[in-house]
This record gives structure tokens, sequence and C-alpha cells, in this order.
């Protein structure tokens, strides 16, 4: 198998990375894929920084024995934690951190921009690392929204009580004078009608793994092709989880909506 054949792995505590699965298969006709979700062993940000490390470790060893040319971690958490603390792999490694940062800076004209994200995510400040260390003169304002995550899970992406909840989160940082939101966390995607509703037209939306994706695409020399429709001309993707509970299939099918998900295999990384 020569080193354009071989597929893309990428890697999430859970399920939400598949956002970042449906951004790169959307954008990058020429892939195949491979996805692990370690279902067993979520949710990351209430581990330690030690214990995701390792978890990180383990989860990138498996997919390099699966022949990958390359890893995207698709969780900010475990982003976060690699970022800290780097170590050297056989092939590359991208996170879902630097090309949002990197897209922001980009997106907004006034360098006023905001962070939403889990509390580990939010407490570890790893999108205002990755923006001062281009631009020491952007401000930065973070927001945790714990509950998104479990209103995703559950299906409301478009329910009442979650768009009132996401306006508590955003009225802060709108009121501070954001252009730019930087959407925090893999599953944030799935909420981005009910941001642009909240932020309105003069708000740009930041979605890390789009930015990403055009990252691995320049970067592997692949022709971008945004607009390819979900039937035409794929090559495979492979589900792999750690614990593949049938609300983890059905949480799946939302997120990679219109592009069909296939079986949800269980696998053990030990």
């Amino acid at each position: 198998m020569s080193f354009d054949d071989r597929p893309i792995g990428l890697f999430d505590s859970g399920i939400g990375g598949l956002t970042v699965l449906k951004a790169l298969w959307s954008t990058l006709p020429n892939e195949s894929f491979i996805y692990l979700g370690d279902t067993a062993r979520l949710p990351y940000g209430s581990k330690s920084p030690q214990t995701i490390e390792r978890y990180c470790l383990q989860n990138i060893d498996f997919l390099v024995k699966r022949g990958v040319k390359a890893i995207v971690v698709a969780c900010n958490t475990a982003s976060t934690v690699l970022l800290d603390k780097p170590h050297e792999f056989a092939v590359p490694i991208y996170n879902v951190i630097e090309p949002g940062a990197r897209e922001a800076l980009k997106a907004s004209a006034k360098k006023q921009i905001g962070v939403l994200g889990t509390k580990a995510t939010i407490a570890a400040r790893s999108y205002v690392k990755a923006i001062h260390a281009i631009e020491r003169g952007a401000t930065v304002y973070q927001q945790p929204c714990p509950l998104l995550v479990p209103l995703v899970e559950e299906g409301l992406e478009d329910d009442p009580i979650t768009n009132l909840i996401i306006y508590r989160y955003l009225q802060p940082m709108l009121q501070a004078g954001v252009d730019t939101l930087i959407l925090g966390c893999t599953h944030y995607p799935a909420l981005r009608l009910g941001f642009e509703k909240v932020a309105g037209p003069n708000v740009t939306l930041v979605d890390s793994a789009q930015a990403l994706a055009h990252q691995i695409g320049a970067d592997m020399g692949q022709e971008l092709n945004p607009k390819l429709k979900p039937s035409a001309g794929r090559r495979g993707i492979e589900l792999l989880t750690t614990d593949a509970a049938q609300s983890f299939l059905e949480v799946a099918q939302r997120l990679m909506h219109p592009h069909p998900v296939p079986e949800l295999v269980a696998v053990d990384l030990i």
C-alpha cells in the first residue's frame, strides 16, 4: 500500500469528533478515514492530564498499527494535553486548536475573539495561547458552556431551551464586542444555527474542523472540493468505538447528516 492510499486516522473521547470527520470527508474527496471513538472512557474532560495523555498515546498507537498516514486529534481536550506535552510520533499529528486560532485571527477585523468550549478546554486556555502565539495584541474572551454537549447528545439541537442557553452563554461576549466566535468543542457545529441566530450576521463563527481540512489538504497536495455531494466518488470510512452502544449510533447519524454512517464496530485498545 502506497503512502497516498493509506487512510487518515481520527480519534476523540466520544463521537463529537464526527463533526471533524464530516468536514474532512466533505472536503477531501480522495481520502479514506478511520475514526476511533473512545466511548468506553469518556468524558476526557473530567480526567487528569496524565490520564488523558495515556489515553491519547494508546489511541495513537492503535491507529498507527492500523496503517494510517496521519492522525487528527478530533477532541479539544486531548489536543490541549498533547500541545502541552509534545511527543515524537511515526506519523504527522494534527489538532483542532491551532487551525481554529489561525482562522479566527484571519476572520476578525477588530481582533476581538470569543472562545466557546467545555470547562476543561477553557481552563487550559488553549485557544488563548494559540491566538497569542500568533497575534499578541488580540483580545480573547472565553466562555465555558458545560450544558451544550449533553443537549446535543440528547438530540435537542433546535430546542427552545437550547437556544435560550446559547443566548445566556453568548451575551457577555457579544456585549464585550467580539466580532468572531470560535466553536471550541467538536459538538458545537451541530448547534451552528442556534449560534447564528443569537450572534447575528456581524459575528463570524469559526469551525476548527473546516480550517483543519484545508490545512491537511494543502499539506497533502489534495484538491479541495467542499461542494462534493455525499454520494459522489466516496472512498471508505471505518467507524470504531470502544463501546458501541445504540445511542452512539443515533447521535452519529445526526452529526454526520447528510452523509451515511457505517456500522459502528467495537474494538479493544489493549
